[in-house]
């Protein structure tokens, strides 16, 4: 048996040639996602601001400004849009209307349902101490069930004023918020559940109760700081 001639150079070169145009046009196309990538950055960031804002507004109609808040244990910081969030905070969305008197505060919730984390916000008057809005944010619930709580009217009644008031103490809720089994609902804490869709609708109400419970105490002490923008 003969052995397999040697390639020769013009084979080689061509060999090498070849490959340094696959590793061109890889870097090429790696260079494009990666600018393509960092261009839409910003765009969807802003996207993401605007539909946020609009969310919030649709909360709070008379609003037509608003501030961003940290809220932490060290006390109340307004915060710049090109700073971060500090460690251990909590952001609030302080509504101010025409006059710029303050209409009421939007924060964020969220909680473990069904299939994943239901993300929401609320609106809280510190007037009546109770929530006034509500809005669903991401979620993966089952379509036609758990998603339920962002079309069922009733449900969305449950935040027309649903209390939120705090102890005498100041650092605790006098009545925590709780979802019970639909039609069972006799307190203004309460939220009344989603029949067949329990589980997301206990995932909304404790969402809810953990972020007031923590946030509530800690705002209490700078409302009056709040009561006019900046």
């Amino acid at each position: 048996m003969s052995e397999p001639s040697p390639k020769s150079a013009v084979e080689i070169t061509a060999g090498w040639r070849l490959m340094a145009a696959l590793g061109g046009v890889a870097l090429l196309c790696g260079v494009l996602i990666v600018a393509a990538f960092q261009s839409t950055l910003e765009p969807i960031a802003k996207n993401r601001r605007i539909a946020l804002e609009r969310s919030i507004f649709s909360l709070i109609p008379d609003g037509v400004t608003l501030h961003i808040y940290a809220v932490s244990t060290q006390g109340l910081i307004l915060l710049r849009s090109d700073q971060s969030m500090p460690k251990g905070a909590q952001r609030v969305y302080a509504v101010y209307d025409a006059h710029r008197q303050l209409r009421g505060l939007v924060a964020e919730a969220g909680a473990v349902g069904y299939a994943d984390v239901v993300r929401v916000l609320y609106a809280y008057d510190p007037q009546r101490q109770a929530i006034v809005g509500f809005a669903v944010g991401a979620h993966r619930e089952t379509p036609g069930i758990g998603d339920k709580i962002r079309t069922d009217a009733a449900f969305q009644k449950n935040f027309v004023a649903l209390e939120a008031r705090l102890d005498v103490s100041g650092q605790s809720l006098a009545h925590p918020i709780r979802t019970v089994k639909h039609g069972s609902k006799r307190q203004p804490w309460e939220i009344d559940a989603i029949s067949g869709a329990t589980i997301t609708s206990r995932a909304v109400g404790r969402g809810i109760n953990d972020s007031v419970s923590v946030l509530l105490p800690r705002l209490r002490p700078h409302l009056d700081k709040l009561e006019s923008p900046p």
